[in-house]
């Protein structure tokens, strides 16, 4: 099992986020996690990459609880994370932010030259600033640019916020490809067909707990409705 969390509690100063929650993900699958605004799932993932010191519980990577490290000694370990919004830096170049990824000097796997295959609309963008591009084409530089840490475990929070349904569609399909040289992915979304169609499993998060768990293949929207609204 490459990630398992058990008991996870963490939140916000007195404003508690996680209350015990459990998941698990063997390597080469991906998970979807999905839940309403505010539902805990952006925290979770903050939890994993050492952003939020949790409170309680375990996360184990490679059975290593990884918990209180930083988190450049996570990135370092192979955990890298798409964020919400792209949040490109704003003073480089789409090149420049790419290479940015590079910063946890794990051996390289993923180069420009791969990432520029994958995202070949980059290519010729590469000298301009990142931010001037359009929403689609930064979502292509920010999980370019993570995946340039060389990660077995991308995190994507919300990768189809803003973007049209054409563009998310060649995301998601790039995410597929990427997945078939045995990348572990835990995706965010509050598109739920979306997220369950991208995944092998799923998890619906409310008000910070874990309330139904399910395969793309046993996945009833009718169950998922009322988990996901508390109905």
């Amino acid at each position: 099992m490459l990630l398992e969390i058990k008991e996870l509690k963490a939140g916000y100063g007195e404003i508690q986020a996680l209350f015990g929650v459990e998941l698990s993900l063997e390597e080469g699958s991906t998970l979807a996690l999905i839940g309403a605004n505010g539902a805990g799932k952006s925290s979770l993932l903050r939890c994993i990459t050492g952003l939020i010191r949790p409170t309680g519980g375990q996360i184990l990577y490679n059975k290593k609880n990884i918990a209180a490290y930083r988190p450049y000694d996570i990135s370092a370990m192979g955990i890298a994370m798409v964020p919400e919004g792209r949040r490109l830096f704003p003073s480089l170049t789409v090149e420049e932010n790419l290479i940015m990824g590079q910063c946890n000097k794990r051996e390289q796997e993923w180069t420009l030259e791969r990432v520029y295959d994958l995202f070949p609309p980059l290519k010729g963008f590469r000298k301009r600033m990142g931010t001037e591009l359009s929403g689609g084409q930064q979502q292509m530089v920010a999980v370019g640019r993570a995946l340039m840490s060389n990660p077995r475990l991308l995190l994507c929070d919300e990768l189809s916020l803003g973007l049209a349904p054409v563009v998310i569609k060649d995301i998601y399909r790039t995410l597929e490809t990427v997945t078939k040289t045995g990348l572990s992915l835990i995706i965010v979304e509050q598109d739920i067909n979306q997220a369950i169609a991208a995944s092998n499993s799923f998890l619906c998060i409310r008000e910070g707990e874990i309330v139904l768990s399910g395969t793309r293949e046993n996945a009833d929207r009718n169950l998922i409705a009322k988990a996901y609204f508390g109905n």
